[in-house]
């Protein structure tokens, strides 16, 4: 299994509880789908460089995780569609 981090910015209009439920959403599927998450940071909201899908501002999350192929592919597509994630970035350490 390969290192990834991973770091995604959901939409700012949502509730609190909300914005941590999607976080722990895409974060249950890396687990369904075997990879092993090594740590998981919530770096709350913060101005964007510029507009995203008319928003300002993002609540960002950075998760590292070991995975497969597989499975950072399935992540990619499910916030692609997403419209609770305004932006998404997968890199391999």
């Amino acid at each position: 299994m390969k290192k990834y981090e991973i770091l995604f910015i959901v939409r700012p209009d949502l509730e609190e509880k909300a914005i941590k439920e999607v976080a722990k959403n895409f974060e249950k599927v890396l687990v369904d789908n075997k990879a092993n998450i090594l740590s998981s940071k919530e770096m709350g909201q913060k101005e964007l460089a510029y507009e995203i899908k008319k928003h300002k501002s993002g609540y960002y999350f950075l998760i590292n995780v070991e995975a497969n192929n597989k499975t950072i592919d399935e992540f990619n597509r499910l916030a692609t569609i997403s419209e609770d994630i305004i932006r998404h970035l997968i890199v391999r350490l």
